[in-house]
């Protein structure tokens, strides 16, 4: 399933993007720039889910206070407590589900890109193409002519890093909440780090 309704798609999607830059222009055929291209239109694809999670981001705030309220109010009857809770979880179940599509999304995505750059690519997963789509005989892994993508690499893998502490450190200073300081460690420091470890 994930494959045929979400991995293909993508993947032709990708390709496409790749032999479409090759037609522009032989110089263009890069798949770190299709990947680039890729990147901004699944961002965009996913714009009103990340405007759903910005909106649940004050629900989930609502909700925290209502169960800090409940576990103030109900602190020595923990059997009401729970009750409360779920109460208070089932009147906002649209946060919830916002909530959970967004790491289901994320998580999809993340595991279909490194599925793609471990075998797609190198031709594993060329019997995916639609009929419809070109059939590749090569595909140029070195972005910029420099970086050979079917590999790790540190200097991109610093980059990638850095990039994902800029956009944390922006989201936290646009968010109309404050952020815990356990949060903010997490998304801030460990999120990267963690990334880098893994991806080199």
């Amino acid at each position: 399933m994930f494959e045929t309704y979400i991995y293909q798609p993508f993947f032709n999607i990708l390709v496409g993007l790749y032999e479409l830059l090759g037609v522009i222009s032989p110089d263009l055929a890069d798949m770190g720039i299709a990947v680039i291209i890729f990147s901004l239109i699944v961002r965009f694809l996913l714009f009103p889910l990340t405007l759903a999670s910005e909106r649940s981001e004050e629900e989930k705030q609502k909700i925290t206070d209502q169960v800090n309220e409940a576990k103030r109010i109900f602190s020595h009857e923990p059997i009401r407590l729970h009750t409360e809770i779920k109460n208070i979880m089932r009147a906002n179940v649209r946060s919830v589900i916002a909530t959970t599509a967004n790491l289901l999304i994320g998580l999809a995505i993340i595991i279909m890109l490194y599925r793609i750059f471990t075998t797609g690519l190198e031709g594993a997963d060329f019997y995916l193409l639609y009929d419809f789509m070109p059939r590749p005989t090569h595909i140029n892994l070195m972005f910029l002519g420099k970086y050979d993508l079917s590999h790790t690499n540190a200097t991109l893998n610093i980059i990638q890093s850095l990039m994902i502490f800029i956009v944390e450190v922006l989201v936290a200073l646009r968010s109309p909440f404050p952020i815990r300081r356990k949060d903010k460690a997490l998304l801030q420091i460990v999120l990267p780090v963690g990334s880098f470890i893994i991806f080199m």
